[in-house]
């Protein structure tokens, strides 16, 4: 029996960098950044959620269930998985983030055949140089875990992971993949890299 997957999109964050602009929702090639995320990740679940804070029936207009964060006070990506982990009932849960247009088109795959072989709890996603950590692959039991980690007033994704058996899941052949968008330059460039891949 293969495992089930689905994901959670997160779009709950303050994007102070942008301005203040709901980045999931800022365009990118005449289409919301969040949109290039679902395409890339649609195929690879059976299940979507988003994760927002705000602007939740624009996000709800895609057609998946819209999640806010239990605890309030945009407390970053860790409320936001917490939230999720509630909300399925998936043997794992993919995580990736609003902003990254450019996602493996076998993500799940490849951290699913990794985490398995090691037996490990979770897969972290690395594009040869340093991991990504708010690209995962998890199993929902975890929530306790990373709900007492938040509550202690703990931030930092890759802390909380190094306390469980994770793996690291290359993909150095996909060097842009994980490319992410902060601020107006980057979504230029972005722009471009993405332009160029169509034509090429």
């Amino acid at each position: 029996m293969t495992a089930q997957v689905d994901a959670v999109i997160l779009a709950g964050g303050m994007a102070r960098r942008m301005g203040g602009n709901d980045k999931g929702l800022v365009e990118l090639e005449n289409r919301p950044m969040i949109e290039h995320a679902i395409d890339r990740i649609r195929p690879q679940v059976k299940e979507i959620l988003i994760n927002a804070n705000r602007n939740q029936n624009r996000y709800s207009e895609f057609g998946f269930n819209v999640i806010s964060d239990q605890d309030s006070g945009y407390l970053g990506p860790l409320a936001g998985m917490i939230t999720a982990m509630s909300n399925t009932q998936a043997d794992y849960l993919l995580v990736v983030p609003c902003d990254c247009p450019l996602l493996p088109t076998d993500l799940v795959a490849r951290m699913l055949a990794k985490l398995t072989a090691e037996d490990a709890e979770l897969a972290v996603a690395s594009d040869g140089k340093r991991e990504q950590p708010v690209v995962m692959l998890l199993k929902p039991s975890l929530r306790a875990s990373m709900k007492a980690f938040l509550d202690a007033g703990e931030r930092k994704i890759d802390f909380w992971y190094a306390k469980h058996h994770y793996v690291v899941a290359e993909f150095s052949d996909q060097p842009n993949a994980f490319v992410n968008v902060n601020t107006p330059e980057q979504k230029q460039q972005l722009g471009e890299a993405i332009a160029n891949e169509k034509n090429h």
